[in-house]
C-alpha cells in the first residue's frame, strides 16, 4: 500500500534530480530512496522512472503521477498545519468588515503574513459603508471593523484613531470640469457629484454633498469606475486614483478651497470586551498600524 514516505522520496527524486540528493533532503540514504520508489512502483504496478538515462526520467505514468502525489503532501501539511492551530487554540476564521477605501496596499501585505502565520486561519472580508460598522460588530457579524469616523462614540465597540486616508477630487480629462484650471465651490454646482451611500441610505458625514445633481453608489470602486466613464466628478482615495492619474485616464482638479489633501480620519472598531484568540489578537494589533 503507498505510503506517506513513498510519496516523498518520489516528489523529493523529481524535485532534486537523483536519488542521492533526494535522500539528503529527506535525510536518508540514497539506498532507502531507491528502495522505497521501487517498492512503490512495484504497488502500482507501473514505472515511474526511467533508469536507462544517467539521471532518472520520470516516465508518461510518472508524469500523470506526479501532480496528484504532491497535492497530496500538500493536504497533509495542510492537516498537520490545522492540528496545530487547534491545539495552539487558534480561531478558524477572523471576520473583518471594512469601508471599501481603506482596502490598502499595506493591509494586503499586512494579510499575506497572517496567512503564513496562520495558515489554518481564514479572512472573512465584508464591505460595508462606515456609518453601518459598528452595528455589523456590534450585531456578531464582524470581528475587526475599518471605518472612517463618525460624530458620536458609538455604543457596545471599542474604537480607535488609526490615522487618516488622503482623498483628492477626480474627473476624467474628457469631463468639462477638468477644463476650469482654478474651479471655486460655486463652480462645482452644476456639475454632477458622485457620493458613497449605503443600500440602506447611510452617508458618511464627511463627504458634503457640493452639487445639484448628486448620483450614489455603495462602493469607493464603484465611484471610481463612474468618473473614469465621464459621468461626474468625486472625491476618491488617493490611492485609488493614482494609477488611473499616471495613466492619464484621471486627472485631479485644483480646488481653491482646499490647501491641504482632505484627510478624514480612519478608526479600527471591534466590540467592546470581545474576546481574542491568538489569529484575532495579532492581526488587531497589526492592523492599527497600516496607515502608519
Amino acid at each position: 500500500m503507498t505510503s506517506l514516505d513513498q510519496l516523498k522520496m518520489f516528489a523529493a527524486a523529481v524535485e532534486t534530480g537523483s536519488f542521492s540528493a533526494a535522500g539528503r533532503a529527506l535525510d536518508k540514504g540514497q539506498s532507502a530512496v531507491s528502495l522505497g520508489i521501487a517498492n512503490l512502483e512495484i504497488d502500482l504496478g507501473l514505472d515511474l522512472f526511467d533508469r536507462t538515462t544517467r539521471k532518472p526520467q520520470l516516465t508518461e505514468g510518472g508524469e500523470r503521477l506526479l501532480p496528484l502525489a504532491k497535492a497530496i503532501l500538500t493536504q497533509v501539511e495542510d492537516f498537520d498545519a490545522a492540528a496545530q492551530s487547534i491545539f495552539a487554540g487558534e480561531e478558524t476564521r477572523v471576520r473583518i468588515v471594512l469601508d471599501d477605501a481603506i482596502l490598502l496596499p499595506s493591509l494586503s501585505k499586512l494579510l499575506v503574513e497572517f496567512g503564513v502565520r496562520f495558515p489554518a486561519t481564514q479572512i472573512e472580508f465584508v464591505s460595508a459603508v462606515s456609518p453601518d460598522i459598528p452595528e455589523i460588530v456590534v450585531n456578531g457579524e464582524a470581528d475587526i471593523g475599518l471605518m472612517f469616523s463618525g460624530s458620536k462614540v458609538q455604543k457596545g465597540v471599542e474604537q480607535a484613531f488609526i490615522g487618516n486616508l488622503s482623498f483628492i477630487a477626480v474627473s476624467s480629462p474628457d469631463y468639462p470640469l477638468a477644463k476650469i484650471t482654478s474651479i471655486g465651490a460655486n463652480e462645482l454646482l452644476p456639475f454632477r457629484q458622485l457620493l458613497l451611500r449605503s443600500p440602506q441610505g447611510s452617508v458618511l458625514d464627511q463627504f458634503p454633498a457640493l452639487s445639484t445633481s448628486i448620483w450614489y453608489a455603495s462602493s469607493f470602486h464603484a465611484i471610481r469606475d463612474l468618473v473614469l466613464q465621464k459621468t461626474g466628478w468625486a472625491y476618491l482615495p488617493e490611492h485609488l486614483a493614482n494609477e488611473a492619474i499616471a495613466a492619464g485616464q484621471l486627472v485631479k482638479l485644483n480646488l481653491r478651497f482646499e490647501h491641504k489633501h482632505w484627510s478624514p480620519p480612519v478608526e479600527w472598531v471591534t466590540l467592546k470586551n470581545a474576546r481574542m484568540g491568538p489569529a484575532m489578537s495579532w492581526l488587531s494589533g497589526k492592523v492599527k498600524n497600516i496607515l502608519s
